[in-house]
C-alpha cells in the first residue's frame, strides 16, 4: 500500500471510528455533524467536495478518473489529522471505500493501490445510509435516477469485504436517535471485549448488549440463590377447596365467561430427546455382537429399559414399528427375541425411520383408542373445548419451533373438524415462536464467549422463561397454561371441572382487585375501605405489607395499595408432593426483605445450606404447571408482562455442543422468575390432574392406557 494511503489505526489513537457510507444525497454529512456535536468530538468532512468544487469553479470540469487518486490521498490525510485530535470518537463523512465504489461504478476501474487501501482501512462500524431521504441537487451531484442500483452496489461492497455495518433509515431525527443508541451499545460491547463483527452478530440477533453484559456477570459470579422462608402448605400459602367449592367456582366461571376472551397456552417447542434418553444411551452403548440385552440391563442396571421391553406391546406406536420391521426384515417374526427388541428400539430412534427423539412431543403417538392413535396435540384440542371456550368458540395457542409448525398443522388439519363437530365448538389455533432476541450467549467452562468453527458467537434458546414474551403478545382476558405432555385419555370431565374451578377462583379475586383499584383511583376513597383492602391483601392474596405501611400517611397508603394490587394475577394448581422432580410452592424473601409466594426449582436453592435444604425437603406440594392467568388490568388494558419479571434470577446450565462442554444461561422460568412479581394464589388440586410424560415409560401408566 502506498505510504500516503496508510490509515492511522483506531488502536493507535484509542478512538472508535464510525464511517458514514452510502450514495450521494443520503444524509451522511448531516449525520456526521450531528454525531460529532452530540459526542463533543470532531468529524472528517468529504475531501472530494472541496476538491471538485474548486475544479468546477476554475475549469468548469466535473470529476473524472484521474481525480480518484488525489481524492484518496487527500481523504486519508484529512482523516489521519482529525484522528489525532478526536475525543473518544471520530465520525467520517466518507472514506476510501466510497471512493473505490464510485471509481468502479462510474469508470469501471479502480487503481490497485486505492482498492487495496480501501479494503484495508478499518472502522469500528459503518453506517450505510439509506436512500429513503429526498434527493438534493447541487453542482457536484450526478442525478437522482438509479439510486436503488447504486445503493445495492454500496451495500454489496460492504458484504464482499466483510465490513461491520448497520443500515440507517428514516428522517434525520430518527437516524440520529438510532445511531446514538447503536454507538453507545457498540462502546459497551468493545468494553466487554467483543469485536465489531461480534457486535453486529449480537445486534442482528436482536439481543440488547446490556443483556449480554448481565449474562457474563452471571457466568462469572453465579446467580443468587433464593432465600426460602418456609414451604407453602395447606392454610399457609396453599388454599384447600372442597369438591363442592370447585363446583361452585366452576359454575361462577361458566356464568361469566361469555364476556371474556379465553385462550389456552401450551408450550410445545421442545424435542422429545429426554423422553427417550435411556433408549438413546442403550443404542449408543450396547455391544451388539458380544452381549445380550439382558446382559446389558444387568451391566448398566438399566431398569427403565427392562420396563420398556416388558411393556412394549402396550405402547401406542408398537403396531406401526412392528409392521415396518416385518416389512424390512425377512423372517423377523422368528428372530431371537433380544434381536427383535434391539431392532425395534433402533427403528424407533433412527433418523431415517421414526426418529422419535428428535421430534416434538406434541406430535408423537401418546394414546391408543379403539378407533385411532392420538397425539398430545389432539388431546389438547379436546381439552380446550371442555374448559377454555365461550360462546361456542375456543382459542388454543402453541409455542413451537418454526421448523415444527408444519407437523402440528398437518395433524390439526386432519382432526380439527371432527373434534369441532363432536364438541359443537369452533377452535381457533394459533402459533408463535420463541423470539431470537431472548436467546442467550454460550460460554466456555472458563466463562469466555464460546465460538463455532467459523469464529462466530454461539447463542442458545433462553428456555421456557422466554415465553413470557409470547404470553405477552396474546390478546386474552384469561389464559390457561398447561404443558404439552400433561394430557390423558380418561377423566376429562373431572380435569375440566378443576381447571374451570381455578378460573372461577381467579375471576372472583380479580373482580375484588378491580373494584379496589377503581376505588383507589377515585377522589372519594374512604379510610374504612382502605382497611378492608389491607385485610383482603393479607388473607386472600397472601401479601404481607411492609411494617412502615401502617405508620405512613393516608396518601402513601393509597399509593402502596395501588402498587400492590395493580399486577397480573395467576392462580396455580398444586398437587401433593410424591417425589416428582421439579418445583414447588414456597414463601420466599427477596433482596428488599419482602416475603411472597413463589414457585421454586431445586436448582435455585442453596443445597449446601442445611437450613435451606431442610425447607426444600419439607415441601408438601409440587408444581404441575396448571395455571390460570389474568393478564389485563382493571381498565381492560393489557399488562406489559416483562415488567413483572425478576431479571436477577435464572439458571446456569451445562450443555455439550460439538463434543465440547459449555455453559448457558436460561432466563427466569415462565412460572418462576418470569412471574415473580405477579399476584399469586396457590390452590391444591387432585393428583388426577397431573399426568406428565417425562419418559416414554410414563405412557404405560394406567392414566395413559385406554379403559
Amino acid at each position: 500500500m502506498e505510504e500516503n494511503l496508510r490509515q492511522l489505526s483506531s488502536r493507535a489513537t484509542k478512538i472508535i471510528k464510525i464511517a458514514l457510507f452510502g450514495p450521494e444525497s443520503t444524509g451522511k454529512t448531516t449525520l456526521a455533524r450531528q454525531l460529532a456535536d452530540y459526542y463533543k468530538t470532531g468529524w472528517v468532512p468529504e475531501f472530494a467536495r472541496d476538491y471538485l468544487q474548486e475544479k468546477w469553479e476554475t475549469t468548469q470540469q466535473v470529476c473524472d478518473r484521474e481525480d480518484m487518486m488525489p481524492i484518496a490521498y487527500g481523504q486519508t490525510k484529512l482523516e489521519n489529522e482529525r484522528a489525532l485530535i478526536a475525543n473518544n470518537y471520530l465520525f467520517c463523512d466518507t472514506n476510501l471505500m466510497v471512493t473505490k465504489v464510485f471509481s468502479e461504478v462510474y469508470y469501471n476501474y479502480c487503481d490497485p493501490s486505492l482498492d487495496e487501501a480501501a479494503c484495508e482501512h478499518q472502522y469500528d462500524l459503518f453506517f450505510l445510509t439509506d436512500i429513503d431521504v429526498p434527493w438534493e441537487k447541487d453542482d457536484l451531484r450526478d442525478k437522482a435516477e438509479g439510486r436503488e442500483s447504486v445503493f445495492a452496489v454500496f451495500k454489496q461492497s460492504l458484504l464482499d469485504n466483510n465490513k461491520p455495518f448497520i443500515t440507517l433509515s428514516g428522517d434525520k431525527d430518527l437516524r440520529l436517535k438510532k445511531a446514538i443508541s447503536i454507538i453507545d451499545d457498540l462502546t459497551l460491547a468493545r468494553e466487554l471485549g467483543f469485536s465489531s463483527l461480534d457486535f453486529i452478530q449480537i445486534y442482528e440477533h436482536g439481543i440488547p448488549i446490556k443483556n449480554i453484559q448481565k449474562q457474563l456477570i452471571f457466568f462469572k459470579y453465579g446467580i443468587s440463590k433464593v432465600n426460602l422462608v418456609r414451604p407453602a402448605t395447606l392454610s399457609n400459602g396453599v388454599l384447600k377447596v372442597s369438591e363442592k367449592g370447585f363446583k361452585e367456582n366452576a359454575s361462577f366461571f361458566d356464568a361469566h365467561k361469555s364476556n371474556l376472551k379465553l385462550n389456552k397456552f401450551v408450550p410445545a417447542s421442545g424435542a422429545a430427546s429426554r423422553m427417550f434418553k435411556f433408549l438413546t444411551e442403550f443404542i449408543n452403548d450396547f455391544d451388539f455382537e458380544n452381549e445380550s440385552i439382558n446382559a446389558y440391563i444387568n451391566r448398566k442396571k438399566a431398569n427403565k429399559l427392562a420396563v420398556f421391553i416388558v411393556g412394549m406391546e402396550k405402547f401406542p406406536f408398537f403396531d406401526a414399528i412392528d409392521s415396518k420391521l416385518k416389512a424390512e426384515f425377512a423372517g423377523f417374526e422368528v428372530m431371537d427375541r433380544s434381536l427383535k427388541n434391539y431392532y425395534f428400539i433402533k427403528m424407533l430412534l433412527s433418523s431415517d425411520a421414526f426418529d422419535f427423539a428428535n421430534k416434538p412431543k406434541g406430535i408423537l403417538p401418546f394414546h391408543k383408542y379403539k378407533t385411532h392413535i392420538a397425539t398430545p396435540v389432539e388431546e389438547h384440542l379436546h381439552e380446550c373445548t371442555h374448559y377454555s371456550s365461550a360462546i361456542n368458540c375456543s382459542n388454543l395457542h402453541f409455542t413451537v419451533s418454526e421448523s415444527h409448525q408444519q407437523h402440528f398443522e398437518s395433524i390439526i388439519n386432519n382432526i380439527k373438524a371432527r373434534i369441532e363437530d363432536q364438541a359443537g365448538v369452533a377452535i381457533n389455533v394459533s402459533y408463535s415462536y420463541q423470539n431470537e432476541s431472548t436467546d442467550t450467549l454460550a460460554v466456555t467452562m472458563k466463562n469466555k464467549p464460546f465460538r463455532d468453527e467459523k469464529g462466530k458467537l454461539v447463542f442458545r434458546p433462553g428456555g421456557h422463561g422466554a415465553l413470557i414474551e409470547n404470553l405477552n403478545n396474546l390478546d386474552a382476558d384469561i389464559v390457561f397454561i398447561k404443558n404439552i405432555d400433561n394430557v390423558i385419555q380418561n377423566n376429562i370431565e373431572k380435569i375440566s371441572l378443576y381447571k374451570k374451578g381455578l378460573a372461577g377462583i381467579l375471576l372472583a379475586l380479580q373482580q375484588e382487585v378491580f373494584r379496589y383499584l377503581s376505588a383507589l383511583n377515585s377522589e372519594t376513597i374512604q379510610i374504612e375501605l382502605v382497611e378492608e383492602m389491607v385485610l383482603f391483601i393479607k388473607e386472600k392474596l397472601c401479601i404481607n405489607l411492609r411494617e412502615d405501611f401502617y405508620e405512613s400517611s393516608f396518601e402513601s397508603k393509597v399509593d402502596s395499595l395501588k402498587a400492590a394490587l395493580n399486577k397480573p394475577i395467576r392462580v396455580c394448581g398444586m398437587v401433593k408432593n410424591e417425589g416428582e422432580p421439579g418445583g414447588g410452592p414456597f414463601w420466599v424473601r427477596n433482596e428488599q426483605d419482602a416475603i411472597s409466594l413463589q414457585i421454586v426449582e431445586s436448582s435455585q436453592v442453596d443445597l449446601e445450606s442445611d437450613h435451606q435444604k431442610g425447607i426444600l425437603n419439607a415441601a408438601t406440594h409440587f408444581n404441575p404447571v396448571d395455571l390460570v392467568c389474568g393478564i389485563k388490568n382493571y381498565k381492560n388494558e393489557k399488562f406489559d408482562l416483562p415488567q413483572f419479571v425478576d431479571h436477577n434470577s435464572g439458571f446456569i446450565v451445562e450443555k455439550n455442543t460439538a463434543g465440547k462442554n459449555i455453559k448457558a444461561y436460561e432466563l427466569p422460568g415462565l412460572w418462576n422468575g418470569a412471574m415473580a412479581n405477579w399476584l399469586t394464589v396457590f390452590v391444591e388440586v387432585p393428583l388426577i390432574t397431573f399426568n406428565p410424560v417425562k419418559t416414554v415409560n410414563d405412557l404405560l401408566k394406567p392414566a395413559h392406557q385406554y379403559k
